[in-house]
This record gives C-alpha cells, sequence and structure tokens, in this order.
C-alpha cells in the first residue's frame, strides 16, 4: 500500500495495516465514474493504524472510543463509511499473534452477531457518510466477494449482521448491541436534540460488546455542552492526569491560533495545516484558493468561517475570551526562575451546596515580561474520589509559603471571600516586606465582589485586552486554559465583568480571577516603576 514505509514506526502494534489492506482490496472510491480501489490519504491512514493500535502486553485493543476533528470538506465521511465497512466485514478482532509476532484479526462475525450503526440527530447528517458507504460496498469487490452482502437503500443486509443509519430517540435504541458506531456531528449533539442521551445510550450498547466507536465533529462552540464538547474535555483530563482511563483515542487539527482571515499568505498557511495531504498542495481534493473567497465573502461570519474551516473552536456568544486569542499568547517554553520578581493572585474557596465545589487558584506573574503562569490550582476530582471533597487548606498554606521563599514577590492580591482569617495572616507575616499593596491596611486583600465594581471591571478589561493585544505570555496550563475559557461575559452598571454559565456549573473559572488579580497586581507594580530585569536560572516546571 502506499502508505507503507518508514513514516509509521508504530511503537504500538496495530491491526491498522491489515484494515488498510482490506480497505485496498474489497472496496471502491465513492464519487468515481469508474471503479477505482479506495486509496486513504496518508493523514487518513494514520488514523485507522492509531485506531486499531493493540496493547503489547495484552493484545486487546488500546482505544474504545475515537474522536476525528477536522474542517468540512477533509474527508472524515468517506473514511467513517470506510471504517464501518471494516468493522461490518473486515478481522477486525484481535486473535493473537503470528509465528512472526505480528497481530492478527478475526472478523466480528466469529465473535458475535455483526451490527454497525452510524448515528446522527437528524437524516440529512446520517447521509454524509451513508451514501459514500453504499458506494464503496456496491462499486467495490465487496458485494462479489462476500455472499448474502446486500446493500439497500436504508440499511445493508451482511451475510451475518446489517449496517442501519439511526436517527431516533435514544430511549429506542436501549438494550441494542452494535459492534461499532459512527457518532456523525457530534458537534450538534446537545441535550436539546437529545444527542448527549443517544451517546451516552449508544456507548452503553457498545461496552455490552466490547465495541468501539468514532465521533466525527467539526470544531464546536464551547458552552453548548455537546458532546463534542465533552469528549474534548476528557481529553483534556486524561492529558492532565485526571481521567482513570485512557481509552479515547482524540485526533484534532486546527488551523494556528494566530490564522488572520484578513492577511491572505496567512489564511493560506492556516488552510493548509488544517486540511492537512487533503489540501490541493498536498496532492488532495480541496481547493484553497476557493475556500479563501467562500471566507472573504461579505455573507460568511468570521466566527463561522474559523470552526467550518480552519476547524478552530473558538466561543461562545457570552465569552470573555476566545480560544484563538488565548492560544496565541501561550509560551509553555518560558521559566521562571528561583528568585524572580514576581507578584501573586489568589482566588479560594471551600464548599458550596448542591456537592459542587469550586476550584482554589495561586496565579504568578512576572513582572518583567508579564509571564502569567500557574503555581497551583487545586480542583474537585472526578467521580467517587470527589464525593464530600473539600480544598486541601494546609497545602494552600504551604504553597503561599513557599511561593515567598521560592521567588521575590513584591505584591500579592487576593479575594478574601471565604479566606479572610488566612488572608489576615499573610497580611501579618508578609505585608510589610510587600512593595506593591492593594491598600495600606490591607496590602492583600482585594474584594472580587460588593463595592468595587468600577475597580473589578476595569482589572478584567485590563487582563483581557492585554490578551486579545498578545502584551502578555502564559504557561497554557490546562487548568489555567481551561477556567479562562470558561469564563462568561457579564454585564453590570459598571461594566463587563466574569462569571460561571450558572453558579453552579461543575466549569470552574477561578484560575481565571486569580489571573486577573494577578495581572492587576503587575500593572501596579509598573506603575510604581518596579521594572527590574530577571536572570536566567532553574526550570519552574508546573
Amino acid at each position: 500500500m502506499p502508505w507503507r514505509g518508514p513514516s509509521y514506526p508504530g511503537e504500538l502494534p496495530t491491526l491498522g495495516w491489515s484494515v488498510l489492506d482490506w480497505m485496498g482490496e474489497m472496496l471502491a472510491t465513492p464519487d468515481r465514474s469508474e471503479y477505482e480501489p479506495l486509496v486513504l490519504t496518508r493523514e487518513q491512514a494514520r488514523f485507522v493504524l492509531n485506531f486499531y493500535a493493540l496493547h503489547p502486553a495484552t493484545g486487546r485493543r488500546k482505544y474504545r472510543r475515537g474522536v476525528l476533528s477536522r474542517p468540512k470538506g477533509w474527508g472524515k465521511s468517506p473514511i467513517l463509511a470506510a471504517i464501518a465497512c471494516a468493522e461490518a466485514l473486515a478481522p477486525v478482532v484481535p486473535d493473537g499473534w503470528d509465528a512472526a509476532g505480528e497481530p492478527v484479526g478475526k472478523p466480528w462475525a466469529e465473535v458475535r452477531t455483526p451490527w454497525v450503526q452510524l448515528a446522527a440527530v437528524s437524516e440529512d447528517q446520517t447521509r454524509n457518510a451513508w451514501a459514500p458507504l453504499l458506494e464503496m460496498l456496491r462499486e467495490g469487490p465487496a458485494v462479489d466477494e462476500f455472499l448474502g452482502l446486500e446493500p439497500l437503500e436504508t440499511f445493508v443486509n451482511l451475510p451475518k449482521g446489517r449496517i442501519e443509519f439511526v436517527t431516533s430517540a435514544a430511549t429506542s435504541r436501549e438494550g441494542n448491541r452494535p459492534v461499532f458506531c459512527v457518532l456523525d456531528q457530534t458537534e450538534e449533539w446537545t441535550g436539546s436534540n437529545g444527542g448527549r442521551k443517544l451517546a451516552a445510550t449508544l456507548r452503553r450498547n457498545l461496552g455490552k460488546t466490547g465495541g468501539t466507536s468514532i465521533e466525527s465533529p467539526n470544531a464546536f462552540v464551547p458552552g453548548r455542552g455537546s458532546v463534542a464538547e465533552e469528549s474534548a474535555e476528557y481529553w483534556k483530563r486524561i492529558r492532565e492526569g485526571r481521567a482513570r482511563d485512557d481509552g479515547l483515542l482524540y485526533d484534532h487539527r486546527e488551523a494556528p491560533p494566530e490564522t488572520d482571515l484578513t492577511d491572505r499568505e496567512s489564511l493560506l498557511a492556516g488552510l493548509a495545516h488544517a486540511y492537512g495531504d487533503s489540501a490541493e498542495p498536498a496532492g488532495g481534493w480541496v481547493d484553497l484558493e476557493r475556500l479563501i473567497a467562500e471566507i472573504w465573502d461579505p455573507a460568511t461570519d468570521p466566527q463561522n468561517a474559523r470552526a467550518y474551516y480552519l476547524n478552530q473552536i473558538t466561543h461562545a456568544t457570552d465569552s470573555w475570551l476566545s480560544q484563538p486569542e488565548w492560544a496565541a499568547c501561550a509560551a509553555p517554553e518560558k521559566v521562571v526562575a528561583d528568585g524572580d520578581t514576581i507578584v501573586l493572585g489568589f482566588d479560594g474557596s471551600r464548599r458550596r451546596n448542591r456537592g459542587v465545589t469550586d476550584a482554589t487558584a495561586l496565579m504568578g506573574c512576572r513582572v518583567s515580561d508579564g509571564h502569567l503562569f500557574q503555581v497551583r490550582v487545586w480542583e474537585q476530582p472526578d467521580g467517587p474520589a470527589g464525593d464530600g471533597w473539600e480544598v486541601p487548606v494546609a497545602e494552600v498554606l504551604a504553597e503561599v509559603d513557599g511561593a515567598f521563599r521560592r521567588w521575590k514577590v513584591i505584591g500579592f492580591y487576593a479575594d478574601p471571600a471565604k479566606w479572610e482569617s488566612h488572608i489576615a495572616s499573610w497580611e501579618a507575616n508578609y505585608g510589610g516586606r510587600l512593595r506593591v499593596k492593594s491598600s495600606q491596611a490591607h496590602p492583600i486583600e482585594w474584594w472580587m465582589t460588593g463595592g468595587r465594581a468600577n475597580a473589578i471591571v476595569r482589572a478584567t478589561r485590563s487582563l483581557h485586552d492585554a490578551v486579545v493585544d498578545r502584551e502578555l505570555t502564559h504557561c497554557a496550563s490546562g487548568a489555567l486554559t481551561r477556567h479562562v475559557l470558561n469564563a462568561r461575559r457579564r454585564e453590570s452598571r459598571a461594566g463587563i465583568q466574569i462569571a460561571k454559565e450558572h453558579p453552579d456549573s461543575p466549569r470552574k473559572i477561578d484560575a481565571a480571577v486569580a489571573s486577573v488579580l494577578a495581572w492587576q497586581c503587575r500593572l501596579d507594580a509598573l506603575a510604581k516603576g518596579e521594572t527590574t530585569k530577571e536572570r536566567s536560572g532553574a526550570v519552574y516546571f508546573m
């Protein structure tokens, strides 16, 4: 096959090679006037290899779920149709190792009746993958190779089993036993249209058979609570070590955050990155010049253009900052050395009603260059481990003490809500050494609620504008990024403030609030002439 070779060294064994061979031998390329064997692009082939990866010790499939997120027109529907055909007919079930130590598989029909489902929240969505699936089977050798294979308009009869598309309510899907499901356009699967319930039901059914699923979203809108957003949150937990299971393959590609829609060279480079080898310059079929024309059409909303064509996860209508704006300031390679001159910002919580506990965050900002970094964020763990969880006060106090020992802290602003006594202790212990003070009476206390609306609005706007104008950098830690992107704009008499999407939302913003305080403290330090240059030194690890 054209993708075999040193580009895929394969740290994990995979059944993907045999699956790719089967696709090329049995399936036709859709949307052709004459038969052509199916050949995936290298990028598509890489996804297949990863999806069918095996644990070396057990020989079992590594991933039970996959997410393939690409811009419109990249070719998600054909590859998912091909994988659905393979799950129905090809040897995709691990069956040990051959004499050379290579993995071998067997078809689902030797284990149970194969039942494959293509699911969406509307019939129009299911047609995305259903139409190419029928062409692949009808025009390819598979229809002659497998006796009893009947690709009909609304379902496919298998020699044993069935392929079908489903759009009905989730309750009617309960109890089915599929071995593979495609969840198409999950950025549109929300609670209001039954999508989240349908996804949960399909996954429960797959759990009964040991089956797998793949989602194929475009960029989702944060805050809508879509299935695609939930899967992205799951992937973040895996990356941050907060998930108890890592059986999710998350393959998302988007244009760089600095892509400028108004600059032709920048836009062309961003599109080329997002579309990869599906773009014409790389031998694909996507005409990037035509996409530029569509993006520049006055009827095209810029946010939709970023989502559809650049695959950028932008922002909800009431988001405080967008993902591209925040990502453009990321500088995880920057180091904060021991002894550097910094300021701190703190937002704390203790315990809330209904089992929902806000996070507690301690953020730092280097005075010389405005590099914002996470000192520590304490968050309620997911699942049973989070039952009855409270912020570990002793750890928080130790972390603050450690920060004053490690760095030259010249300012520290902290919201005292629920931490009044501890902040009073910090003021007694450290207030005298601070060169930047909230007030002479209370050098650390900086209320983010109450009768200080004008000051809160100014501080919030200052951090927002610094991000948009790229006047700061940040460490790009997972918790900090999540909290900033969770923050929602709320109009007050004095102006824009930030809040959670609703008071009991599990999506925290405490690190964002602490960052507002740290940034304001730095601005006050600069106003006092605190511009000491930093020396290089030890690396600070998040």
